[in-house]
């Protein structure tokens, strides 16, 4: 009796750990089974608390096997178009699909060096570069997610875990805390965060992040609460028509890998 007692006892961490290795391989294999279907469709979601006055639209998009992503931002009553592939992207305005770089350059040359606003709106456009540099597709975000827990648990569809305190800080950065002078932004205090995703029968069905803490801006703080939810559809099912003028844009654009895109802006 003692013998098998002592025998469990010693299994037990190696059990646990085969427990929690079989819940990341049920994500990693869901969402690699998603990457390499032909398309799908999704609606992104954030919120930023019930005490934020600002409260981002959702963002609707279709995926396809071989990288191409087709996005319909909403922000009040205004909506964007944009494609992306690679860390690139072109965005649909009154003049037709421009890169941001494009955007940018425009917003600088005209009138001079360009108004107030429209020197926001290159800074803007330079922003929107950045995004696209660290986009993911809910399939690529699924599997850099799985990597950023702690430890995972299955409870029915879901499988859910504490982020690591780095994978917060990236989270709530933005992607690594950079400021424009290519300084590292103060990291955020009391900072947690935790991870869900949904897997149904072998699908990835949904993604949801929340992260929260402290951030200090220009001598302020303010408390930070964002909760990132991804509901995927219809994979296998889903066509994705790019423009051929968005496609010419994004295939002749510098690649992040290529220089320029590497300095921080």
């Amino acid at each position: 009796m003692k013998t098998t007692l002592t025998l469990l006892l010693a299994l037990a961490p190696a059990f646990a750990f085969a427990a929690d290795g079989a819940d990341a391989d049920a994500v990693k294999a869901a969402a690699k089974a998603l990457k390499e279907a032909t398309g799908y469709a999704f609606t992104s979601t954030t919120s930023m608390g019930e005490n934020s006055r600002w409260q981002p639209g959702p963002t609707e998009g279709k995926v396809n096997k071989d990288g191409w992503v087709m996005l319909t931002s909403t922000r009040g009553e205004q909506k964007s178009e944009s494609v992306w592939k690679g860390g690139v992207t072109a965005i649909k305005g009154e003049g037709g699909w421009k890169t941001p770089e494009e955007m940018a350059a425009a917003a600088e040359s005209s009138n001079g060096g360009g108004t107030d606003g429209q020197r926001r709106g290159g800074r803007g456009a330079g922003g929107f570069g950045r995004m696209a540099r660290s986009f993911k597709t809910p399939a690529d975000l699924a599997m850099d997610l799985v990597g950023k827990a702690k430890a995972l648990t299955k409870d029915g569809d879901t499988i859910s875990g504490d982020l690591t305190d780095e994978a917060v800080k990236e989270l709530m950065t933005f992607g690594g805390g950079r400021r424009r002078d290519g300084s590292e932004a103060p990291a955020p205090e009391n900072a947690k965060g935790s991870v869900k995703f949904w897997v149904k029968e072998g699908a990835l069905t949904k993604v949801e992040y929340h992260v929260e803490g402290t951030l200090s801006f220009n001598g302020n703080t303010m408390d930070l609460k964002r909760t990132t939810t991804t509901e995927i559809k219809d994979a296998g099912k889903v066509t994705v028509e790019v423009p051929e003028e968005a496609k010419k844009k994004i295939e002749s654009a510098p690649k992040p890998e290529e220089g320029a895109e590497k300095k921080p802006s």
